[in-house]
């Protein structure tokens, strides 16, 4: 079945969750996670959680657990902890736990990214990757980075994406 033909199997909405890791980030000042979900909804998918939590490993894989343990959610999409200080352990600590790693998803984020900063892109780490028939998506902490991410990549694909994760 050629790329088409899979996108017309695809599901009408997908159930999803928002996880914000951030220091700093509050409910009210966390822009990304509000757009995320804005998106998501726009999309016609179904947020199942959005959750706002520390820069810590161990919180973070909790997370993780409890949101997937719900029986319904099918991704998560993550934002913040991406960076290059040593506070940023979003993609270490998730990247172990991952069957499957989605690598062009990140090759597509830098290429856009540069397109859009120039070399600061090399500082752009995002990631995504399927765990026991579960999508789960990082980006940056960025409104920026999210709105590309949305836009160009995550409302596009997410759906397909799902749909060959789940099989």
């Amino acid at each position: 079945m050629g790329y088409m033909e899979h996108k017309h199997h695809v599901p009408a909405s997908i159930n999803c969750a928002v996880l914000i890791i951030s220091g700093s980030r509050t409910e009210q000042t966390d822009e990304s996670g509000k757009y995320i979900v804005a998106c998501l909804k726009a999309g016609g998918n179904n947020v199942t959680d959005y959750s706002i939590i520390g820069n810590d490993a161990k919180v973070i894989l909790e997370s993780i657990a409890k949101i997937f343990g719900d029986g319904k959610t099918q991704a998560i999409i993550t934002s913040g902890g991406t960076g290059a200080s040593h506070m940023d352990i979003t993609i270490e600590t998730i990247a172990p736990i991952l069957e499957k790693k989605m690598d062009g998803f990140g090759e597509l984020f830098r290429s856009l990214t540069y397109q859009e900063i120039g070399t600061g892109s090399i500082l752009s780490r995002a990631m995504a990757g399927i765990v026991k028939g579960k999508v789960i998506i990082s980006l940056p902490g960025s409104l920026e980075a999210v709105k590309m991410a949305m836009q160009k990549i995550i409302i596009p694909e997410l759906a397909h994406l799902v749909r060959e994760a789940s099989r």
